[in-house]
């Protein structure tokens, strides 16, 4: 299913998203493509929390449905997939502290806790995944460096 998003663009501002058909479902991309892919995961996200508190998921809007919004003033409207997964409730224990910082930063991201822990999670990469991915990486480039050079040059 393909939900219509609105793309908005100001002087000296980043690109923003949001779904007509999802308020408060906003996300933002320094550069197009980013704000592309962060609107496929903005939705996902906000769908499966809509899920996971029992809500209804509205049907997607039509061209004809939303031709008279003054939100699409100015804007471009495009159409994000809706990937819909099962989603699975799980409980966390931590400060009361941290639960409130993960709230803010959360809501300044324009996401659902469960979104913002989620993406948190999946876009830190554990110290020792990355090592040994650069150690991968450089052994492939040392091992480039010491095949010999067989070019058409060579036959001559």
């Amino acid at each position: 299913m393909d939900y219509i998003a609105y793309l908005h663009k100001d002087r000296k501002s980043d690109f923003g998203v949001s779904f007509p058909d999802f308020p408060g479902c906003i996300t933002a991309g320094r550069t197009l493509e980013e704000a592309r892919r962060r609107a496929a995961e903005a939705l996902s996200f906000h769908i499966a929390g809509m899920v996971e508190d029992g809500e209804k998921i509205p049907n997607p809007s039509t061209v004809d449905d939303v031709v008279g919004d003054p939100a699409i003033k100015d804007a471009v409207a495009f159409l994000v997939p809706a990937h819909s997964e099962r989603t699975i409730r799980v409980n966390i224990t931590a400060p009361e502290s941290q639960i409130e910082k993960i709230d803010r930063l959360a809501r300044s991201a324009g996401l659902t806790r469960s979104a913002f822990l989620v993406r948190s999670a999946i876009q830190s990469r554990p110290a020792k995944e990355k090592k040994y991915k650069r150690k991968k990486a450089l052994a492939l480039i040392r091992q480039e460096k010491t095949k010999p050079n067989h070019s058409s040059a060579d036959g001559l």
